[in-house]
């Protein structure tokens, strides 16, 4: 004879929630990812979302955490030394240059084809880029959704960053030299410094944003005089 006990139904969700995250092995799986297709706890949902996970638009978490995600995003403190743009260190150094120069080209390419690109688009692609380099890979991004990223203009940074390679000046044997995670991420860090202190506050603006397209017009420039000089 079956007891009351025995006879007692288990929904599917019920079952889910008390197994254990799979990604920690410690909490219960509260919250199911559509992306990896399998339920993950609180914590991890939130350590890995829109870091190693690309989201659905329709994912709930997703869309019930943005705002916040992006608050602490844009009130991050910046480790760099608060000194004017044209007398950045970092800046000094031709091969960093050399890397500095490919991160804000694509954000030069993308102002000046949307002209409401602002600082905090541009700081968030900065972030979005600067957090796939730190975890060594890339966003697990689901085939039906794989045409355009979350932030196109983050992926198209990171993507710039893995492509860069730096020659110098002088041409020597030998491959043009990679850059390392390290150098990488100072870069990043000293351009999301740079932009947090150019913006004053306001990442509404484009105070950075002018500063990187006027920076571009003054070198496009000078490339020109350089070839009538060489001509004549």
């Amino acid at each position: 004879m079956r007891s009351k006990k025995d006879n007692r139904s288990f929904s599917p969700h019920l079952l889910i929630t008390m197994k254990k995250c799979p990604r920690c092995n410690t909490r219960k799986s509260k919250r199911y990812c559509p992306a990896l297709g399998k339920s993950l706890c609180t914590l991890c949902c939130g350590q890995i979302r829109e870091k190693e996970v690309h989201c659905p638009a329709d994912c709930p978490f997703l869309s019930k955490h943005k705002s916040y995600q992006e608050k602490r995003i844009i009130e991050k403190k910046s480790t760099h030394r608060r000194i004017p743009y044209s007398e950045e260190e970092l800046l000094k150094d031709e091969r960093m240059a050399w890397l500095a120069f490919n991160i804000e080209a694509p954000l030069k390419e993308y102002a000046e084809q949307r002209p409401s690109l602002n600082d905090r688009e541009a700081l968030l692609a900065l972030e979005y880029a600067r957090e796939k380099i730190a975890k060594g890979r890339g966003l697990v991004i689901m085939p039906e959704k794989s045409g355009k990223p979350r932030n196109e203009l983050g992926d198209a940074i990171y993507q710039m960053i893995e492509r860069c390679r730096y020659e110098g000046r002088i041409i020597v044997a030998g491959k043009p030299q990679a850059y390392s995670t390290e150098e990488k991420l100072k870069v990043c860090a000293k351009l999301i410094g740079t932009l947090k202190q150019l913006a004053q506050g306001n990442l509404e603006g484009r105070s950075y944003i002018r500063v990187v397209l006027e920076r571009f017009a003054q070198m496009d420039d000078q490339s020109r005089r350089n070839k009538v000089f060489t001509i004549t």
